[in-house]
């Protein structure tokens, strides 16, 4: 579904540049869920918004479901975002107009194509479980409810590709929950990619593979051991076991050019932090890095 290669993003704001990516590698299988993460200004949020057609990369290849969206006039980009891609944002400000009814929001992107508008946007509500709320007003609905007909209008469009930019961020963490398991429903039953940037650690236990970003690179990626089904079925309850250490084995990312980024947490323990040398060595059928000589 995804198909990021060397992808570099440079912002240039007068005399200023700044390199949100800077050679990127990312490939995301269809019918996926998987979740990006990352600390502030690693370039994770650029991502999401150059998959979701609303910014340009710099260089480097970017597909999505087969179109190269560097080639991509603005007509094209407009297609593709009414066709192929649903976003949901974290500030429902974002997502919703705040004087029409649940239903409305969500018939409004619907309008635009030119469909059969009010029985979609009811197969949507049941879908996100508030078909008893189509006639409330947004100020009528908890935050959790209003970030569920976020992700309603982001399906209206019937899209193959859903990203996530935070969802969770604003809600406590029972809804989080439901919002996090309402995604992982979708994903079974319509099929969908998904795609969500986050800093949650519960989340991890609900995706496929989460992907680590640092200094716009791809860094590291925990990769889920069985299937989240199989993993719950084993509990016999989901909420028994906290964070994903048991249920995801982490790899560091190598990437074409022969890179590596070690953490910082284990340069440290190695007494390396302070260094921007280190040997490197093949002892015992292993690859070592070692301090400088002294």
């Amino acid at each position: 579904m995804i198909q990021c290669e060397e992808l570099v993003k440079i912002y240039k704001a007068a005399e200023l540049e700044v390199v949100a990516l800077q050679g990127l590698d990312l490939r995301v299988d269809a019918g996926e869920m998987m979740a990006i993460i990352g600390n502030s200004g690693s370039g994770k949020s650029t991502l999401l918004n150059m998959l979701g057609g609303l910014d340009r990369p710099s260089a480097g290849k970017l597909h999505v479901d087969g179109q190269d969206l560097l080639q991509f006039k603005e007509r094209d980009l407009v297609r593709y975002k009414r066709e192929t891609v649903g976003f949901v944002w974290q500030n429902n400000a974002r997502n919703l107009v705040p004087y029409l009814t649940a239903m409305e929001n969500i018939e409004l992107p619907i309008l635009l194509q030119g469909k059969r508008k009010r029985m979609r946007a009811l197969e949507l509500l049941e879908a996100v479980g508030l078909s008893h709320k189509a006639k409330h007003k947004l100020h009528e609905m908890s935050g959790g409810e209003q970030q569920r007909i976020a992700i309603a209008i982001a399906l209206a469009n019937g899209p193959k590709l859903l990203l996530a930019d935070e969802p969770t961020g604003s809600l406590d963490t029972a809804m989080a929950k439901q919002i996090l398991d309402l995604f992982r429903e979708l994903n079974r039953t319509l099929g969908l990619t998904v795609v969500i940037v986050t800093h949650d650690p519960m989340l991890a236990r609900k995706v496929d593979r989460v992907v680590a970003i640092r200094d716009g690179k791809t860094s590291s990626e925990m990769i889920r051991k069985v299937s989240y089904a199989e993993e719950l079925a084993e509990l016999g309850d989901g909420d028994k076991q906290d964070g994903s250490a048991d249920s995801h084995v982490e790899y560091a990312v190598i990437d074409k050019a022969g890179r590596l980024q070690i953490p910082s947490s284990l340069l440290e323990q190695a007494g390396m932090s302070d260094s921007s040398k280190v040997r490197i060595a093949w002892e015992e059928g292993r690859i070592v890095l070692l301090p400088p000589e002294e």
